[in-house]
């Protein structure tokens, strides 16, 4: 009896969390994006890794440098919204929730934020990331 009535609740509350698919516009392109380069300098005495989080789930790895070199990453920046946006090969816009470096075999717990100010002419100074106690710090 016990286990029809365990049955019986999770068939109802099964129900009761369904997800309705429906379809998602994805913008393309690059009309009315302004393109920018976000210039970084490794000063530390590691090779660095650089990423950006694309989705709270999901991050992609833009760039490594080993020490004393530069590197650029290539964004899009939306001005009315504020958003700055990556192309993938489909050239559609992932929108950048974090960008960020750390040092490149511990990357994640290494890692220093890269602060995106909400607008294109903040994102072009240039970024250098230098290491202090064991963590990158990019500013």
């Amino acid at each position: 009896m016990l286990r029809y009535l365990v049955s019986a609740l999770l068939i109802s509350g099964s129900a009761a969390h369904a997800v309705e698919l429906h379809h998602v516009d994805v913008r393309t392109g690059t009309d009315g994006l302004s393109p920018l380069s976000l210039k970084l300098t490794n000063a530390s005495s590691e090779a660095i890794a650089c990423s950006a989080d694309i989705a709270h789930w999901y991050s992609v790895e833009l760039a490594t440098a080993p020490p004393s070199a530069e590197i650029r990453i290539d964004l899009w920046f939306d001005p009315e919204t504020g958003t700055y946006s990556m192309l993938n090969d489909k050239r559609e816009n992932l929108p950048v929730e974090r960008l960020w470096c750390g040092f490149a075999d511990r990357a994640y717990v290494t890692r220093s934020q890269i602060v995106l100010e909400p607008s294109a002419q903040a994102a072009e100074r240039p970024v250098r990331c230098s290491g202090a106690n064991g963590r990158l710090s990019c500013g």
